[in-house]
């Protein structure tokens, strides 16, 4: 059976900034930087893709500048110590939208929050519907 990974890549006004931020709350690293581009990893996988709204490369542009980014879309991250991911996010000021509680379908504890950019994105622990090696 393939194996499929996610590498979702979004558009930010501050690529520096959200790099930062995402490394924080997910003690994680960035791995490539740069004013128009970087890449989230953590443990060595790639797990964000930043891109600033204003660059086009090769591909033109990835979102009209004129609509708020995100409606819609949420930035989902297991991690495996969630205590120590809920202290990050308090740590650095991130603006909760909901504080720690059980999600009651999935029976894992979750922080939902917004990044500088009003993504909304959800930590939550670990589940026992992820299989693990």
């Amino acid at each position: 059976m393939a194996r499929v990974w996610s590498q979702p890549l979004v558009v930010v006004r501050d690529v520096p900034a959200s790099a930062r931020f995402y490394a924080q709350i997910l003690d994680a690293e960035s791995d490539h930087g740069g004013e128009e581009y970087d890449q989230v990893v953590s443990e060595g996988e790639l797990i964000l893709q930043l891109h600033n709204i204003e660059a086009e490369h090769h591909h033109g542009a990835l979102a009209d500048e004129d609509v708020p980014v995100g409606n819609g879309t949420l930035l989902w991250f297991e991690v495996s110590d969630f205590e120590a991911a809920a202290t990050r996010v308090k740590a650095i000021g991130a603006v909760i939208e909901r504080d720690v509680h059980v999600n009651p379908n999935a029976g894992q504890q979750e922080i939902w929050l917004r990044d500088p950019d009003g993504y909304l994105v959800v930590l939550a622990g670990p589940s026992e519907y992820r299989p693990r090696p």
